[in-house]
């Protein structure tokens, strides 16, 4: 029986269009989805968007917009979003939505219950960009740590008991040293909690879109708590009688996020649970922010980077490519045209795409059309490149496993450089002239290693590791990772190869 695998985007905030840390955050979510689904596991890759709090009410207002008939027209560019990089998400849900309202008043109703919501008056700091407050201590020349304006807030307000959690969550991060990845997120958090936690300001009353509270219809609830609330919703939380002891997918096992709202994820978040008697998700993971040519991004410097260009000029799986291989997930990293370019001509087009048409290209003039039969016998060369990948699959799972897909990548691309190298040394081109059997050997060896290489690469590369294996005919049903491990017979009739990568110029 498949083991299932819960694995979340944060919702996206609708107060703006989708850029390149919105698909960054999602495509390695969608990698790790891809690979358990062919690991056989029984997959749940949930995204969304966060569509309640003052931000959106101000931008709706803005464009003389209801907040509701804004956040319609801006969600569906993230659902476009999906499309234009292939994402394979299972669910899109949206704040705005019917079970995540209930999930919402649900989980606010336990946290009454439980005696750990209590109302009383806010006065601090603000900010509207963040939808967050901030301790007078965390103010730096009148602005919060994010650098977003702040404004002084008094209102009456519902509370969240944050203080009373704070040992809970330090023996929760000893306990579980993978709960916060990685080590440098970590060492963040713990140190904020450990700095002291004060109650949470959890309602509004100053604007009124977003989730009434339960029996307080003053009161908008503080969309953070609303907007966490998602990865409950997605999992039928507000018809769920069990507490979530027996649902199939929850605890999450992973949430991925941006750097940014770690605290939201990895310090309220479980607070929020463990106050309503709910299981802790597994693993928070905070990746890194991107640069644009060593520049940070912003709107007011004009330098922000739009996904849907950069697939509709280099290539979804160019684009895929690139966001995971240029840098350890988890750092910071800089989006570079000339990296991006040297990576599609250096990487893609010239071995990975290389390898692939002079392999095929070969047997489709050499061998008839037809894939060589699987030899009776190797040479020793033969058999280190095809156990190559086959021998080391429990590495890749451990990399995926650990959110190492620059590794992955490198290693596979070892494999590929080995795999040309074996390719010049051998000289099927010599050896059909003066040894026409050694000749089908060493291609049965390179189309061997090739849809071992293609399989492990379905999760980054769909699109073209789908046309390799389609080329080379493997069938859909064996296209699992476990299919690595098993090498295949050939004797498939082929067609002249479709090259995969154009090469691009600078």
């Amino acid at each position: 029986m498949s083991t299932p695998f819960y694995i979340t985007t944060p919702i996206y905030y609708v107060n703006d269009v989708p850029h390149i840390g919105h698909a960054y955050t999602t495509l390695a979510c969608d990698i790790m989805a891809r690979f358990k689904r062919l690991d056989d596991n029984d997959v749940f890759f949930l995204t969304g968007t966060d569509e309640h709090g003052q931000k959106v009410e101000t931008a709706a207002k803005s464009k003389n917009l209801k907040p509701k008939e804004f956040v319609d027209k801006v969600s569906i560019n993230f659902v476009k979003l999906l499309d234009c990089m292939n994402f394979s998400n299972d669910d899109f849900i949206r704040t705005t939505e019917k079970r995540h309202f209930d999930s919402c008043q649900k989980i606010w109703n336990k946290l009454v219950e439980n005696g750990n919501i209590y109302l009383g008056k806010y006065s601090g700091w603000y900010a509207v960009r963040d939808e967050a407050f901030f301790l007078e201590s965390e103010i730096v020349d009148g602005k919060a740590p994010s650098g977003a304006p702040v404004e002084w807030v008094e209102e009456p307000s519902y509370f969240f008991n944050l203080s009373k959690w704070q040992d809970k969550l330090l023996t929760l991060y000893e306990e579980n040293e993978d709960f916060i990845s990685p080590k440098s997120r970590r060492n963040e958090v713990v140190s904020f909690v450990k700095g002291g936690l004060k109650d949470l300001s959890v309602s509004r009353t100053s604007f009124s879109w977003g989730i009434k509270v339960p029996n307080d219809d003053k009161h908008i609830m503080y969309v953070w708590l609303d907007a966490l609330t998602n990865y409950l919703s997605a999992c039928d939380f507000s018809k769920d009688q069990s507490n979530m002891k027996d649902s199939k997918f929850w605890p999450a096992d992973i949430h991925m996020v941006g750097k940014d709202i770690i605290r939201f994820h990895a310090v309220y978040w479980p607070a929020f649970l463990m106050a309503a008697d709910l299981p802790l998700p597994k693993k928070v993971f905070a990746h890194g922010w991107w640069t644009n040519e060593g520049n940070k991004i912003s709107k007011s410097l004009g330098n922000v980077i739009n996904p849907f260009d950069l697939v509709e000029e280099y290539g979804v799986d160019q684009i895929r490519y690139f966001l995971m291989r240029e840098v350890p997930f988890g750092n910071d990293g800089d989006f570079s045209k000339s990296q991006l370019i040297n990576r599609i001509n250096s990487d893609l087009a010239n071995s990975y795409g290389n390898l692939f048409q002079r392999v095929v290209s070969m047997i489709f003039k050499n061998c008839n059309e037809t894939i060589p039969l699987k030899p009776k016998s190797l040479k020793n060369e033969d058999i280190i490149l095809i156990n190559s990948i086959k021998n080391n699959i429990n590495d890749y799972r451990l990399l995926i496993d650990n959110q190492k897909f620059d590794v992955y990548l490198k290693n596979v691309w070892l494999v590929i450089s080995d795999a040309n190298k074996y390719t010049d040394e051998q000289a099927p081109w010599t050896l059909r002239k003066t040894d026409f059997k050694r000749m089908e050997v060493v291609l049965f060896t390179l189309i061997e290693t090739l849809r071992q290489i293609s399989l492990l690469l379905q999760p980054f590369l769909p699109k073209t590791s789908t046309s390799v294996l389609d080329q080379i005919k493997i069938p859909s049903n064996n296209r699992q990772i476990k299919d690595v491990e098993v090498i295949f017979g050939g004797g498939a009739k082929i067609e002249l190869p479709e090259p995969l990568f154009p090469r691009v110029q600078n």
